[in-house]
């Protein structure tokens, strides 16, 4: 199996349980204190691995610049979410939050000068549609 497809189903598999267990926590302590620890939990998990793998431990001024406003996005991201799920239905907001490709497609476009294509653009438009479609 090609690895970034593997990657890919783990991160869609974790990410999964991650809304779920998510939306269990918002709805038994407030939502933000829900994502601070998750995120919490996930970055003494995530320096683990750095520790024990054979993780680089070099840091540039552009990596740590753009992993801090990586994980400025996430928080953001992650207490959106946890938000969301206690608020409204599970299946709406991890549906519409699953879609940040869309996002990812028009920055990677438009600041990383990706190529646009057909499939990109019906792709995009597919997405839209879905949002649509699940908010009815």
């Amino acid at each position: 199996m090609n690895p970034a497809v593997l990657f890919g189903l783990g991160t869609m598999i974790a990410w999964g349980f991650w809304i779920i267990l998510g939306d269990v926590a918002s709805n038994s302590i407030d939502p933000v204190m829900a994502a601070f620890l998750s995120y919490a939990t996930a970055a003494v998990v995530s320096g683990v691995y750095v520790v024990t793998s054979d993780a680089s431990l070099a840091v540039t001024n552009r990596g740590l610049v753009y992993s801090g406003a990586a994980g400025i996005a996430a928080a953001i991201g992650v207490v959106s979410t946890f938000i969301g799920v206690s608020v409204g239905s599970t299946a709406v907001v991890s549906t519409i939050g699953g879609m940040y490709f869309i996002t990812a497609a028009v920055i990677s476009t438009v600041a990383l000068g990706e190529p646009v294509s057909a499939q990109k653009v019906a792709g995009i438009g597919l997405a839209l549609t879905a949002i649509v479609v699940i908010n009815q």
